[in-house]
């Protein structure tokens, strides 16, 4: 294939291929809409139309489609061809700029959460220029936003430009009170970590929990698991190592600046993590990237997991959200910088950070709400569902001296009042990574560690662009016109750590004495699955704050409220309806099969000799009795417990019933079924078992 560097982004219809397809004019017109959000000229549009068209036919392409990310938290996309008739019977290639700009997919089918009615069908694409397009198989994708006919988003690609915007606006507001005029935009920057988990394909196939539900319902843990510590970063294995240099190579061609990959700590776990870019081309690259994951995993007969906990015993997958803020002049807003003057102003933005994460950890913790991550937080293998900020010794002391008016021991003993002259000089990376935080500061951005692997990271950096934006607000709100800038800054400065220094948390965010002194002694929130957390995206100082930057309406709100909830239900109603499937037909048949065997054996014996007891195989034959019994009533009381929700009477009072109810009755039907596979033997057993598929892949 040749060197990275000559096919890197050779599927993308990026800068440089607009540089060299488009005329001067069009291009400069087209870089304003992208840089400036100047809006696009019709013209421009079918002038790039044109030129798009004929760089994707050049590469083997002959349909477009409007790519778009729905509210099912996966993509979506309906194919056109190229083609049109010409007059002598044949077929000539085209593609306008309306078709560019506007698409009309049928959104009947997609979660409204109420934004339409069922017979409302027609819904529309939008062109999002900020991102570029690119093909994929034989097909030009264009990314796209996805409203209904009414205007409401049914998407998560809108909000998303909106909070950046938002965020945008307000920190342009602060950064001319600093006196930096040749700053145009400001926009936030994400790296998203992606782990996953590989098993062998023939295996995966033989168990429907994974087809059905992506995570194994049933499974005894085997005799080693990731106890000796040997898979994190051990040698990948050659089959490992195949998918994985494939993989690279999908996903440079598309532009995706995948860096990292090593193995994760569990048995069959691994990570892969890109540099990071900007918000948006960042969430359509992590949609795209956890797509090819599974196509390529196909291809070595493989099957990627993106569940957050496909397996029990072991860690859980995860995605962990670098975020930073920056300017189109290329200053890192959350890099401590050289000079004491950019000092400060890193410190207001990290004082907007750090306001923004305690008025808004309900949103944060929200943003993560899923019902495979409800497996995974608290699990002391990811962060806890209390969240919380690390900053490091270095910039509590900072922070410690400035909240006191005391000197700073790390510098001269000079008091900490903001002015140019006395702010003190400190550096990042001077202390360890926590990586128990669920929001952690890691020397010029922060780890959002609580996103769960198959989430759409669009979701947190939505909440935590426009948490931050609103802190911005407050600060310019009162910092624009003050008499002395400097000591209105130091107060203001002050005051946020004052009253959020409740959110910092250096320690072991693992600890149990932690959570009780992060909910009993701070009044920190300790939302532990999605039905306690859900309701409080509709808590009227959500919706004040979310609606005043224009980042949702109420309706829209509403909608993601009811879409969470319904996801949350229908996938632990799955889950359930699986279990009883697979208890019923496979396990407790298998069971029941080895119990008459070893019955027939003890028969035997007796009939050699009259005088041989059978102990065992009568002990073990008791005990196999007992739990397809135990087995069977269980999968009765679930199966009363799902039939219960029909009584609910609306989607928040059918999730608190799957919560303490459905939830309670899979968990007692689990321990019975691994229980029972424990005492049988293996070749009765209809299905691989944990160490079959933690260790089958050489």
């Amino acid at each position: 294939m040749g060197s990275v560097a000559n096919y890197f982004g050779s599927l993308v219809f990026d800068d440089r291929v607009m540089k060299a397809s488009l005329s001067a004019e069009v291009y400069r017109s087209l870089k304003k809409t992208i840089d400036e959000g100047v809006p696009l000229d019709l013209s421009v549009a079918n002038a790039v139309a044109g030129a798009m068209k004929e760089w994707a036919v050049a590469h083997g392409a002959t349909h477009y489609t409007h790519w778009f990310q729905p509210l099912t938290g996966i993509t979506a996309e309906k194919h056109d061809s190229f083609i049109a008739p010409s007059p002598d019977g044949g077929v000539i290639m085209e593609f306008s700029g309306k078709e560019l700009i506007k698409g009309e997919p049928d959104a009947s089918s997609f979660p409204s959460g109420g934004l339409r009615a069922t017979f409302e069908a027609r819904g529309y694409t939008a062109w999002d220029p900020t991102s570029y397009a690119f093909i994929k198989g034989k097909t030009l994708c264009i990314p796209t936003a996805f409203c209904s006919y009414g205007g409401e988003a049914l998407d998560k690609k809108t909000p998303l430009l909106r909070s950046m915007e938002a965020l945008n606006k307000q920190a342009l507001r602060i950064l001319r009170l600093f006196g930096n005029d040749d700053v145009k935009c400001v926009r936030t920057s994400v790296g998203p970590e992606q782990e996953y988990f590989l098993v062998d394909k023939a295996m995966y196939e033989q168990r429907r929990d994974l087809r059905f539900t992506g995570r194994t319902l049933f499974g005894a843990r085997p005799p080693k698991g990731q106890e000796m510590d040997d898979h994190y970063f051990g040698v990948i294995k050659p089959r490992v190592a195949a998918y994985m240099e494939e993989l690279n190579d999908e996903l440079w061609k598309l532009g995706i600046l995948a860096k990292t990959e090593h193995n994760e700590v569990a048995p069959a776990q691994h990570e892969l993590a890109p540099i990071y870019t900007t918000t948006n081309i960042a969430t359509d690259h992590n949609q795209l990237t956890m797509e090819i994951m599974q196509k390529v995993a196909a291809k070595h007969d493989l099957v990627c997991l993106l569940h957050e906990k496909p397996f029990a015993g072991v860690n859980g997958s995860g995605k962990h959200n670098n975020w930073s803020i920056s300017t189109d002049t290329g200053v890192n807003l959350l890099s401590p910088g050289e000079t004491p003057y950019e000092n400060a102003q890193f410190l207001l933005f990290l004082c907007a950070v750090i306001k923004a994460v305690d008025d808004y950890q309900d949103l944060l913790r929200i943003s993560v709400a899923s019902a495979g991550n409800d497996h995974r937080l608290g699990a002391n293998e990811a962060p806890p569902a209390v969240v919380s900020m690390f900053l490091g010794d270095e910039l509590n002391a900072v922070l410690a001296a400035i909240e006191n008016d005391t000197p700073y021991s790390g510098a001269a003993k000079t008091q900490m009042k903001l002015g140019v002259d006395v702010l003190p000089k400190f550096h990042r990376d001077t202390t360890d990574r926590n990586r128990t935080s669920p929001f952690a500061f890691t020397g010029n951005k922060f780890e959002f560690r609580m996103l769960g692997s198959s989430n759409s990271i669009a979701c947190a950096n939505i909440m935590l662009n426009s948490a931050v934006a609103e802190s911005l607000k407050v600060y310019a709100d009162r910092l624009e016109n003050v008499e002395d800038f400097d000591t209105a800054l130091h107060d203001m400065i002050r005051k946020t750590i004052k009253d959020h220094k409740k959110i910092i948390f250096n320690g072991n965010g693992y600890d149990d004495e932690w959570i009780k002194e992060a909910t009993e002694q701070r009044g920190l929130l300790n939302y532990r699955t999605t039905p306690d957390c859900v309701p409080h995206l509709l808590d009227k100082k959500n919706v004040a704050m979310l609606t005043a930057h224009g980042v949702f309406s109420e309706a829209e709100l509403h909608s993601r409220y009811e879409i969470t909830l319904e996801n949350y239900c229908k996938s632990v109603i799955i889950e359930a309806n699986t279990m009883v499937d697979m208890a019923r037909t496979e396990i407790a048949p298998a069971v029941e099969a080895y119990a008459m065997d070893i019955a027939n054996t003890a028969e035997a014996k007796k009939a050699l000799d009259s005088n041989i007891t059978c102990g065992y195989e009568c002990k073990l034959v008791k005990k196999l009795s007992a739990l397809t019994d135990r087995i069977a009533i269980n999968t009765e009381e679930l199966e009363e417990a799902l039939l219960a929700l029909d009584d609910a009477d609306d989607i928040a009072a059918k999730s608190y019933a799957i919560r303490d109810n459905v939830l309670t009755k899979m968990s007692e039907l689990r321990l019975a079924c691994d229980e029972a596979e424990t005492a049988t033997a293996r070749k009765y057993w209809p299905f691989p078992t944990y160490g079959d598929l933690l260790f089958g892949v050489k």
